[in-house]
């Protein structure tokens, strides 16, 4: 059953991974042989100079992306004629920027700026103390500027001479120019056609991604048996990822279908809070320690309130959530600090815990790229999202890695079932065989005669034992030693039956506090009976004693029978696959081993050996 599980979840990687794939190769496929004629994303529409914060004039490259930090940035020059003449139309796509693009005369063509006594008689007209179009915040916002309109009414013309003003009105940080504006020049619906071409196919393929993370590692999870909270946090953290990847591709397009640009922004920043957060609960999730628990506890709860803080400040209009990125991002990389910590803490000196470690060195080595950048402008931009895809997927394939790790030890626990199960019918058959049975009722039947009332009860014990055998068969898991005990009585009660006077049954029970497979103490016991006394002339005793140490729980078998040559192969006749089976039971279940010592005339002692470590299986007990 296990095995068509399993081979169901792999089916399943294997058809995500074919999707992905295909959508890779369909994209791939549609950027090369479209003809990208139908649109230009030039890095400005004017052909002259730019100036950043009143400094020196720098002349425009179409073909290179303006990629200066600023507060405010100043373009001056002439429209493209390409722009102007060859496309329909011409959309401005800005992230929380104020712009105005005007005549070198200063007439006004687009503008897009706040204007305080005109927000102040708005907002006071919708009375709306929770609105969440905040007066003084850009947002995300998507203008269109028609051919007709800037060659008719705006009266451009190939010389006119125009002047764009763009301006960051945080005071927090600078941004680079070319994350806050976006161009598209286009014939009809050419924003749609980009957003088709080049935004789409990515979007579906994290779409799938936060299905991949949303059912496939929890559902393997429960498929494999049990709970883990450490695939759960780690689909929740796929989700996010392709969710937040997604918002990245499409945040530029939102204010199409979104009227409102603040409701953009918030979106956006939205899904990167919950990307962190599912990124603590990951980390909190290898968390075994009382004391690192609490710790990663109180740290994500400390950003989630955080979160929560600048949400409610935005709807209540104290402070947008792009004012408060910076803080944000500080609090994120404090918390992400934190949690390696006491990872570290909690797993030191662990191979394993060092390797998952450095899978997360793409996404901080771009972190501290993206830093530098900040203060020294370096070629390229967004290295944070190559090194968060990167560690994604090294996650992704650890984690796979992972599950066919548990799914092959949920195969193997399948087969040691198997094997007990057939240990199990082994050890109750070779109770049971026919004389056992034959000597046993012979002895009951002379005691019926010389004394009625232990015959009576004598049957009773028989009874109890065979049900006792018979029961093994269905417990899976270890048993408390007192009852394995009693089972033991029962059987030497028998025996005793049997051998009367000369057989002596000694017990010294120090230690009762621990668990071992069931009926794993019976053959050393039956073997000291049959093989020990009872092959000795004048009989014997059989003491069973158990006793704790500092690091395990001893069970010891001793007869003062015959002996053996522990060295010597003896072919005796007798089968000893139930105490090879013994041997292997005691070793899977609880990790115990069984030890022999025997001289040849003065007796045997088996001593089992259970280690502390092994009782954890008590916590299993049916």
């Amino acid at each position: 059953m296990m095995k068509i599980i399993g081979g169901k979840i792999w089916t399943a990687v294997s058809v995500v991974l074919m999707l992905l794939m295909l959508t890779s190769a369909v994209w791939i496929g549609l950027r090369y042989y479209v003809s990208m004629d139908i649109y230009d994303t030039p890095s400005m529409f004017l052909e002259g100079e730019y100036s950043v914060d009143g400094g020196e004039w720098k002349p425009i490259d179409a073909d290179r992306p303006v990629t200066d930090h600023f507060h405010k940035i100043v373009f001056r020059g002439k429209m493209s004629q390409k722009l102007l003449l060859f496309y329909g139309s011409l959309s401005v796509s800005s992230k929380n920027v104020w712009y105005t693009l005007k005549t070198s005369e200063g007439t006004v063509i687009e503008s897009y700026i706040f204007d305080q006594a005109k927000a102040s008689y708005e907002h006071a007209l919708t009375d709306k103390p929770l609105a969440l179009d905040m007066p003084d915040t850009p947002g995300y916002r998507v203008k269109t500027l028609y051919a007709d309109y800037l060659t008719g009414s705006a009266g451009v013309t190939e010389d006119s001479e125009l002047v764009f003003e763009v301006e960051y009105p945080y005071n927090d940080a600078l941004v680079s120019y070319s994350d806050c504006i976006d161009v598209t020049a286009y014939y009809n619906d050419g924003m749609y056609l980009r957003f088709f071409y080049d935004a789409l196919p990515p979007v579906l393929l994290f779409v799938l991604v936060c299905f991949f993370g949303l059912f496939f590692f929890p559902v393997a999870s429960f498929i494999l048996g049990k709970i883990d909270y450490k695939y759960l946090t780690f689909g929740l953290l796929s989700f996010f990822w392709g969710l937040y990847m997604i918002m990245q591709q499409i945040s530029g397009y939102l204010n199409l279908w979104i009227l409102d640009p603040t409701v953009c922004m918030m979106m956006d920043k939205v899904t990167g809070y919950c990307f962190v957060a599912a990124v603590l609960f990951y980390f909190k999730s290898y968390m075994r320690n009382r004391g690192t628990r609490a710790a990663a506890n109180i740290t994500s709860s400390v950003y989630l309130s955080c979160a929560m803080a600048v949400f409610i400040l935005q709807l209540c209009h104290v402070s947008d959530l792009n004012a408060s990125s910076l803080t944000m991002n500080i609090v994120a990389a404090v918390g992400i600090a934190v949690m390696i910590v006491l990872f570290c803490v909690e797993n030191r000196g662990d191979r394993n815990a060092l390797f998952f470690l450095l899978s997360w060195a793409p996404l901080l080595l771009t972190v501290a790229i993206d830093v530098l950048d900040y203060f020294v402008h370096l070629p390229g931009s967004h290295y944070f999202n190559y090194g968060l895809a990167i560690t994604m997927i090294v996650q992704i394939v650890r984690l796979i890695g992972d599950l066919r790790f548990q799914y092959k030890e949920a195969i193997r626990y399948q087969q040691m079932q198997k094997e007990l199960y057939e240990a199990k019918v082994s050890v109750m058959t070779s109770q049971i065989r026919p004389h056992f049975m034959y000597n046993a009722l012979t002895s009951i039947a002379m005691m019926c005669e010389l004394d009625p009332k232990t015959a009576k009860q004598a049957t009773i014990t028989f009874a109890k034992y065979l049900r006792g055998n018979m029961d093994s068969l269905k417990q899976t898991a270890p048993v408390p030693f007192t009852q394995e005990l009693e089972h033991l009585k029962k059987y030497l009660y028998i025996e005793k039956l049997r051998f009367d006077d000369l057989l002596t049954i000694e017990y010294d029970i120090q230690a009762t506090d621990f668990v071992l497979p069931l009926l794993s103490v019976q053959p050393l016991v039956e073997n000291a009976v049959k093989h020990g006394v009872g092959m000795k002339e004048d009989g014997g005793t059989v003491r069973i004693s158990t006793r704790e140490t500092e690091t395990a729980y001893e069970v010891i078998i001793e007869d003062d029978g015959v002996g053996f040559d522990i060295n010597e192969q003896k072919d005796d006749g007798r089968s000893h696959v139930g105490m090879e089976n013994t041997k292997k039971r005691l070793r899977d279940m609880c990790g115990g081993e069984v030890i022999i010592e025997s001289v040849v005339g003065k007796g045997t002692t088996a001593t089992v050996v259970l280690p502390k470590e092994g009782q954890k299986n008590e916590d299993t007990l049916s």
